[in-house]
């Protein structure tokens, strides 16, 4: 197979030789003094024409055939010396001997760019002995010199080959030999590197999880006459993350930015994903926006994703460039946080049209993120957004909304909420009907308490007990005891099973605003039966109470008597 491809390129460059020279001698010397002839004879067609008409006179098709014989008999003899060197050195180079350098000087070889660049496109030799033999050729050859193909061919070699073992070894092995003959041949003034193969070291560095020498290969760029495209900030920014190394990359894709650099769609969505996962938001948000500029379609993947992170209630602050981990503030105290959530609603409004029926997600946390700012006008707009433009809004987003109405007593616009709700067809789920109660027993509303419970069991068939803790724990509050207790026995009725929660709630209040602790010692004999315990501060509170009317009744009688 090798002879085949000798022979075509051999004779190829010999033809072209001979059909395109430009020594080309008339018959005539005189008719370099005339025009040419419109009519081309055969001897400006071809070179040596008029010397073989003197000498015989063969037709043209004769002399033609004479040629092709002779530089047949020379390609042949010139096939068959490169493919049996190349065959000896390839062999040499196989057998992996410690010492094989020597060994080369006896081959006898002629080393020339052809040659090196075919045994390293189509040999079968270990990267490792490829480095051994170009550091040989570069030591024992001083008219040899290494060109930007022959680098091309033995990188692309050598990254692509190597076990798990040597891999690491190997790809630093062929760095520093890049490096030696950069050094060496820019001091001739000779560029030897470009772009794509410094990149194909630094991709190479950052699989192998070595981000600090992928940033030192970004480096020698400027030293080396090389200019970073897309590709190399890419690969050096991915180093630089896989190691958990976020403030270099930031450093890097700054740059970047500054650069107007900008890789494809894809990679863009990647490092806005690893800024992301280092919590380097601020960051990630200027990738997406130098990306936009730029006309980039960031993957809705990676738009998500950042929406997400923006709407999170930061947990950590940086303090000398170190995560600390802080006690939340109160909500709404946080200005970044709520700036994030105003980046966050920007992108979201940013997403093509086409694509948010699938960003029902990031609409959600955005809503989420609005009501935790205490910003839920802003929430509502952007539900009422959705049910126009979409993706329509579910039940959830409808509670958040309706939450948040609930906690600040704004009941008249949570029902507004609710009654929005079930015009588009949703059923309201249990959460809604507590937070509503919840609602309004906090503001002593226990009537419109009472008809949203009545509600909820129209809705719903069965009822939690968190539904009868609510509007139990607003009855104890005024303490309204009887319709409590109605409530409890109701749940009973109803088939929910009362939880230790009611009756501690019943029994503290019984006891501490009643006094009552004959109907909270049944309470506590009721919940024997049932399988649950009460906590030892209630049953103390019981006792108290009781020691303590009988102290009091014994203080009377004593009275009395005197």
């Amino acid at each position: 197979m090798r002879r085949w491809v000798f022979a075509r390129q051999a004779y190829a460059t010999v033809r072209n030789y001979v059909v395109s020279s430009s020594r080309i001698i008339p018959n005539n010397p005189n008719s370099l003094l005339h025009s040419p002839s419109p009519h081309p004879t055969p001897s400006t067609l071809l070179p040596h024409f008029r010397f073989f008409s003197q000498i015989t006179d063969s037709p043209l098709d004769d002399v033609i055939e004479d040629e092709e014989e002779q530089q047949a008999s020379v390609i042949d003899d010139v096939i068959t010396a490169d493919v049996e060197e190349m065959d000896k050195v390839e062999a040499l180079l196989q057998n992996n001997d410690s010492d094989f350098e020597s060994l080369l000087d006896s081959i006898g070889f002629t080393l020339h760019q052809d040659f090196l660049i075919k045994l390293l496109q189509t040999s079968n030799v270990s990267g490792y002995n490829l480095i051994r033999f170009i550091k040989w050729a570069l030591d024992n050859n001083e008219s040899f010199h290494v060109t930007i193909p022959i680098v091309e061919s033995l990188v692309s070699n050598v990254c692509s080959s190597g076990g798990d073992v040597l891999r690491e070894k190997l790809i630093y092995s062929l760095w520093d030999l890049v490096k030696d003959i950069a050094d060496k041949e820019h001091g001739d003034g000779v560029r030897v590197l470009n772009t794509d193969i410094l990149n194909e070291i630094i991709m190479s560095f950052s699989k192998l999880g070595k981000g600090r020498t992928a940033h030192e290969v970004f480096d020698k760029f400027e030293l080396f006459q090389c200019v970073p495209n897309a590709n190399t900030y890419y690969f050096t920014i991915e180093a630089r993350c896989r190691r958990k190394d976020f403030d270099q990359a930031s450093s890097l894709c700054q740059k970047m930015i500054d650069a107007e650099i900008m890789p494809d769609d894809e990679k863009v969505g990647k490092i806005i994903s690893w800024f992301c996962k280092g919590e380097r938001l601020k960051q990630a948000h200027s990738v997406y926006l130098a990306a936009k500029e730029k006309g980039k379609k960031v993957p809705l993947c990676s738009v998500s994703s950042l929406i997400a992170k923006l709407c999170q209630q930061s947990k950590i602050i940086r303090v000398n460039g170190k995560p600390v981990i802080r006690k939340l503030k109160p909500v709404g105290e946080s200005c970044e946080e709520n700036e994030n959530v105003g980046l966050a609603l920007e992108m979201l409004y940013g997403i093509p049209g086409v694509e948010k029926k699938h960003a029902m997600k990031s609409f959600s946390a955005v809503i989420q993120a609005l009501c935790r700012i205490k910003d839920v006008g802003a929430a509502k707009e952007l539900i009422l957004k959705m049910i126009v433009d979409g993706p329509p809004p579910g039940n959830g987003v409808f509670n958040f909304v309706i939450t948040e109405y609930a906690k600040a007593g704004q009941m008249v616009q949570a029902i507004e909420m609710l009654r929005l709700l079930e015009s588009r067809g949703l059923k309201p789920d249990l959460y809604t009907y507590a937070v509503l109660m919840s609602g309004y027993s906090n503001g002593g509303e226990m009537e419109e308490a009472k008809k949203i419970f009545e509600e909820a069991k129209k809705k719903h068939v069965k009822l939690t007990p968190v539904i009868y803790h609510t509007i139990i724990r607003g009855y104890c509050k005024l303490e309204q005891f009887d319709e409590a207790l109605k409530l409890l026995t109701e749940m009973k009725d109803f088939g929910v099973r009362p939880t230790v929660d009611e009756y501690e709630k019943l029994i503290q209040s019984l006891c501490l605003k009643a006094l009552d602790w004959e109907t909270a010692e049944k309470l506590q004999e009721e919940m024997k039966e049932n399988g649950l315990h009460l906590k030892g501060i209630s049953r103390a509170l019981i006792r108290a109470v009781k020691e303590m009317e009988k102290e009091v009744a014994d203080d009377g009688n004593i009275s009395s008597a005197a």
